[in-house]
């Protein structure tokens, strides 16, 4: 029997099963898991994996006959495990991305995420909804002249769970610009000139309008235009 100041050590290696990617063979990195039967992959290797199937590529189970990409979430418990358990992997990570993004000469998500952050820490509202859900960063931009009733919103960069809908969104656009949140029914939502759904969440508009470009998602407002 051991005393209890007795501590076992384990091997980080007699856990790569569970911590590394089945596709790449890597350790997780952004890990996210099928919804339908809890295995996890990188996000890009999934991503990837799903442009041409839509089995999981472990089990093989379907994910869903058209629309897998909505049936994988983001799990930060198990990335925030890796992290903790594989020493140097989340500060490499982050290095390597930082010069992915520095040598074609543009800024790194995870760094903008940062700011957001700060920024939040100084003008907290509200800001325990929904901490834990994958974020998504969105660029909001006016589409027409400022001489319109909606103006350029002073904080364009925002970032959000990304289970908010476009109706939060427009909500959101109301209340900054309108001073009233009600109005959100006079503004529109674009994204590529395309108007966006009132129930369409960010993470379906980021896989279905986004996904090949770089972050972040950017949206434009304009007043309601009503279609005859």
């Amino acid at each position: 029997m051991l005393d209890k100041g007795d501590k076992k050590k384990i091997k980080v290696k007699t856990l790569n099963n569970i911590l590394t990617c089945k596709i790449c063979k890597g350790y997780l990195i952004d890990a996210t898991t099928v919804t339908e039967c809890l295995h996890t992959f990188c996000k890009s290797c999934l991503v990837q994996h799903l442009d041409e199937k839509n089995t999981c590529p472990s089990c093989n189970i379907i994910i869903h006959q058209s629309h897998p990409l909505q049936y994988i979430s983001f799990d930060r418990t198990m990335q925030d495990l890796v992290y903790k358990l594989v020493p140097n992997l989340q500060a490499n990570e982050m290095k390597r991305e930082r010069e992915f993004y520095r040598i074609r000469g543009l800024p790194c998500p995870k760094d903008l995420l940062l700011e957001d952050e700060e920024e939040e820490n100084t003008d907290q509202v509200n800001s325990d909804y929904h901490r834990l859900d994958e974020q998504v960063n969105v660029y909001l931009e006016c589409s027409v002249a400022t001489t319109s009733s909606l103006k350029t919103l002073k904080k364009r960069f925002i970032r959000l769970s990304s289970q908010a809908t476009i109706t939060h969104l427009k909500k959101f656009v109301a209340l900054k610009l309108l001073d009233e949140k009600s109005k959100y029914k006079e503004i529109d939502i674009l994204c590529n000139d395309e108007l966006l759904g009132k129930d369409h969440t960010l993470k379906f508009v980021y896989i279905t309008r986004w996904r090949f470009r770089t972050p972040p998602l950017k949206l434009q407002y304009r007043p309601r235009i009503d279609i005859l």
